[in-house]
């Protein structure tokens, strides 16, 4: 494959993309830097993203060049070949897209960083990358780190059109989700779109196929476990095949409190390794561990595991519970700003000391009622008073 072609593969992408809507993280981004790493779940828009910086900045521009580093081009040439042939051409933006394929990225990142102090590197992987300072210790001084989540359900609001509003913080939502509540039901039927954007909303890519969403959504499950999880975590296919296998025990049982010894029987495991799988699964944002606060660090075992957010509880459970829905769309949300724990009373535990306890229409505060800090997130309703926020409201927190 000639250099060139990834020029012209770069120019058409970028082309083709919209810039009607931006995802949350696109204005927070300090796009003058020049090294930036951006992590995020497969499918919720990292490329899509910095294809539309590239067309806000760069449009028709030899200065900016996009490359997806799992490209063919690769396998006979290296990322220090491309960037010293930009760099020497007028280039001055590199976009790196899914940098966890390529072996030896941040070593060869580092020298480039080194050697072109002009250029600019912008790159993005998996969410399973471990972007620690142990691992990027020669760049780590250099480089700004983002987190791209999945769409948000205010986000959702955004892209069907609906409404374009604010983003709240947690202590911003509980002191002021009336008047959210009163703003948002006066606007649309809100419950109606919140159901959608349950079964359908957390990935983008629901509005090119909403017929063939869960298909695709499956079709991404595996690409994770297949290419993902093999790539940052070094496993052998028989253990990609029992990751798999895994999966599909817990999608029969959500939440699924664990019973690690009968778990690890069952799958032919031992329960350290039983763990490491589970560890891999939730960092590459398949499932979600919850721990109790007392007990977290290592491989721990956790107390509850829900899936990561709840598309892809209704992709793989669609006779999950209800309950398990609402726990699971909560517990994603929180997380974007907070650690999320399990606790002895209630349903989710903040780091920040504060408790809720999540339900239908009709929840009551009985298990919490004399605990400080704690809230009921109730379902199927517009609009709630004081410490009881409806559930819908959490999606407004990015």
């Amino acid at each position: 494959m000639d250099i060139m072609q990834l020029f012209e593969s770069s120019q058409l992408l970028v082309e083709e993309v919209d810039l009607t809507y931006k995802r949350y993280l696109y204005q927070e981004i300090d796009w003058d830097n020049r090294l930036i790493v951006i992590r995020g779940p497969k499918g919720v828009g990292k490329s899509t993203m910095i294809w539309q910086r590239m067309k806000e900045e760069f449009y028709q521009s030899p200065q900016a060049l996009y490359v997806s580093l799992d490209n063919i081009w690769f396998s006979t040439n290296s990322l220090v070949d491309l960037a010293h042939y930009f760099y020497t051409h007028g280039g001055t933006h590199l976009f790196l897209d899914e940098v966890h394929k390529y072996p030896n990225w941040i070593k060869e990142v580092k020298n480039i960083y080194d050697m072109y102090p002009k250029l600019h590197i912008i790159v993005t992987g998996s969410s399973m990358l471990n972007l620690s300072d142990s691992k990027l210790a020669d760049i780590s001084r250099r480089r700004r780190q983002y987190d791209l989540a999945g769409l948000s359900f205010r986000e959702f609001l955004h892209f069907e059109g609906l409404g374009d509003y604010k983003p709240l913080s947690l202590e911003e939502l509980v002191a002021n989700h009336y008047q959210l509540a009163a703003k948002v039901t006066k606007d649309i039927k809100v419950l109606p779109a919140f159901e959608k954007y349950l079964q359908v909303g957390f990935y983008p890519f629901y509005k090119e196929d909403l017929k063939g969403f869960s298909l695709r959504l499956q079709q991404v499950i595996t690409t994770v476990i297949e290419s993902e999880i093999p790539a940052v975590g070094n496993l052998e296919y028989e253990s990609v095949y029992k990751i798999k296998r895994l999966l599909g025990i817990l999608a029969q049982s959500t939440p699924y409190t664990l019973n690690l010894e009968d778990l690890a029987k069952a799958m032919g495991v031992a329960r350290n390794t039983l763990l490491k799988m589970l560890d891999l699964m939730d960092k590459a944002a398949l499932i979600r561990r919850l721990f109790a606060k007392e007990n977290m660090g290592g491989l721990k075992k956790p107390e509850k595991i829900l899936f990561d957010n709840a598309n892809i509880m209704n992709a793989l459970s669609p006779k999950a519970e209800i309950g398990t829905q609402r726990e699971t769309f909560a517990a994603s949300l929180l997380s974007h700003a907070h650690e999320v724990f399990m606790p002895k009373d209630g349903d989710l535990l903040l780091d920040n000391g504060m408790l809720f306890e999540v339900g239908g229409k009709n929840k009551k505060f009985n298990q919490i009622k004399d605990l400080p800090s704690s809230y009921v997130l109730a379902d199927d309703i517009e609009s709630g008073f004081a410490n009881r926020l409806p559930l819908w409201t959490l999606g407004f927190l990015y």
